[in-house]
């Protein structure tokens, strides 16, 4: 019963912000004026992810840090789904708007958008998506390991199995693709792995468009050689409490040292950090390119 309730009341906080997200669109109907005040325009407020994100706690702290705060601006928080519908809408009828946004992430391929500067660095510099194991995985499955030690990529790699899946593609028939057009790469990947025979591994990764698509890829890779791979959607907190008590056995989208540095923390010593499998990844904030001249999170209090 109380599983039932949990679930009513998180559908109707996605209704109401659905809802509230449409209420500030519809007020924003006209297209952007670099002659006017940005805040008006915007109602002041930053279109933002799920509340518990990592990029939300710091996207509050840059209200305050930058007196954005005591100018009025707030922080919308959402989903992900409904903070790209927001910028597709606004980008289709060249509205203002500002997100909180995260490379990688498709809405760059798709859409002409760029960084706000954020000189305070409240946001962090630069960080990497990183592969991290169960501690053991090593040893009792060191061919699946190997694989685990060779893989990586590049945004710009990632991104056009990035866009199948949010195109509505299956996630492995995507991965399918990328692996069938980047022999070059997989061949890379693969040097040195040894047939997997059957060897079981659990990969598991959050509930994102780019997470699903390089899990998926690598899931393809180990299946590729053998290996009876599965995967599973885990909540962050969830992931890696699962690698830490053993319970699954690797994910390839761990956000070091900035997103997740509050679960590397605490399971330090308890999970397996692999290797970096991506880097030059970000948080921060962003605007379509056609706003000129807002070009640093400074702007927004012009």
């Amino acid at each position: 019963m109380k599983r039932n309730t949990g679930k009513l009341l998180s559908l109707l906080l996605v209704m109401i912000t659905a809802f509230l997200l449409a209420a500030c669109s519809s007020q924003q109907t006209k297209a952007y004026d670099p002659d006017k005040k940005l805040g008006p325009q915007l109602n002041y407020t930053v279109t933002g992810i799920d509340a518990s994100s990592g990029e939300m706690g710091k996207a509050k702290k840059m209200l305050t840090a930058y007196g954005l705060k005591e100018k009025n601006w707030q922080l919308m928080p959402s989903s992900t789904a409904a903070m790209v519908s927001t910028l597709g809408k606004a980008i289709k009828n060249k509205e203002p708007i500002v997100v909180t946004a995260f490379q990688p992430h498709w809405m760059f391929a798709k859409y002409d958008m760029k960084w706000l500067k954020d000189p305070k660095n409240i946001f962090g510099k630069t960080q990497h998506f990183s592969t991290v194991a169960r501690n053991g995985l090593q040893k009792d499955n060191p061919g699946a390991y190997k694989l685990l030690q060779n893989f990586h990529w590049t945004i710009s790699d990632s991104y056009s199995t990035m866009l199948k899946i949010n195109g509505g593609m299956k996630s492995d028939k995507a991965a399918k693709q990328y692996i069938k057009s980047h022999p070059k790469k997989v061949n890379e990947i693969l040097q040195d792995v040894p047939a997997g025979h059957g060897q079981k591994i659990k990969l598991v990764y959050t509930p994102y468009d780019y997470e699903r698509a390089v899990t998926y890829v690598v899931k393809n890779l180990l299946v590729q050689k053998g290996y009876q791979a599965t995967t599973q959607q885990l909540d962050v907190s969830i992931m890696w409490q699962a690698l830490a008590s053993k319970k699954v056995d690797a994910t390839m989208v761990a956000q070091l040292p900035v997103s997740h540095a509050a679960y590397a923390k605490k399971y330090r010593g308890q999970v397996d950090e692999v290797r970096i499998n991506l880097p030059h990844a970000r948080i921060g904030l962003a605007v379509p390119t056609y706003m000129k001249d807002v070009n640093s999170i400074e702007d927004l209090k012009k």
